[in-house]
């Protein structure tokens, strides 16, 4: 698909990654693990710009925590405010996080692993779990099962797409706010941060 993605670029490749050989995969299985991390990537990064933009200017009303402390205040920018939390509340965020990761590779409901043939982005319905799930992670409402497999196409086009957009997006706001100046168009539209963007406990220990 790499021509649909980019008519101009088409497939490119300067890493030589297909041909990495990941675990002893074979190509087809080094570009479905490929595919899958792009997805997954695009859609976490979709996730944060859009996160990013509104707690730079919204937050619950309600308490955070039990105790009535509220949610890190909109004067600070996003790395503050991830920074301001309570740690535990950071671990639960942590947890939740890698346990959505862990469940996603558990590949059922006759659904093929995306290295084995299975469709890359596409994530285990919770029909299985021994709690009920009301909606699932992968098209809760069910509106994918309605549409023609040309529709389902053009739509994962348009996603791998817009995720590699927003990963560009997110990763610049980041930039400007480390590196003031280093991203022109956010200049003054993002405020400086001097934490750690990839530490995201060092503002409650370091090593």
């Amino acid at each position: 698909i790499a021509k649909k993605l980019n008519p101009v670029v088409g497939y490119w490749d300067p890493l030589g990654l297909v041909d990495a050989g990941y675990w002893g995969f074979d190509e087809a299985r080094t570009i479905g693990w490929l595919r899958q991390s792009e997805i997954k990537h695009g859609r976490v990064a979709m996730a944060a710009f859009v996160g990013y933009c509104v707690q730079s200017n919204f937050v619950f009303p309600w308490s955070l925590t039990t105790s009535g402390m509220p949610h890190p205040s909109t004067d600070l920018s996003p790395p503050e405010q991830w920074d301001a939390l309570p740690f535990a509340s950071k671990v639960q965020i942590i947890l939740f996080i890698g346990f959505l990761e862990w469940y996603s590779e558990l590949y059922g409901n006759g659904e093929a692993h995306y290295t084995k043939g299975g469709k890359p982005g596409k994530y285990p319905t919770f029909e299985n779990t021994p709690h009920p799930v009301p909606l699932n992670l992968y098209d809760p409402f069910g509106f994918s099962k309605k549409r023609s497999e040309e529709a389902k196409a053009r739509g994962l086009i348009s996603e791998i797409n817009n995720g590699r957009l927003a990963m560009l997006g997110i990763f610049g706001f980041l930039c400007e706010q480390t590196i003031p100046g280093s991203v022109p168009a956010l200049s003054g539209i993002v405020k400086p941060y001097a934490g750690e963007v990839m530490a995201p406990f060092s503002a409650d220990f370091t090593f």
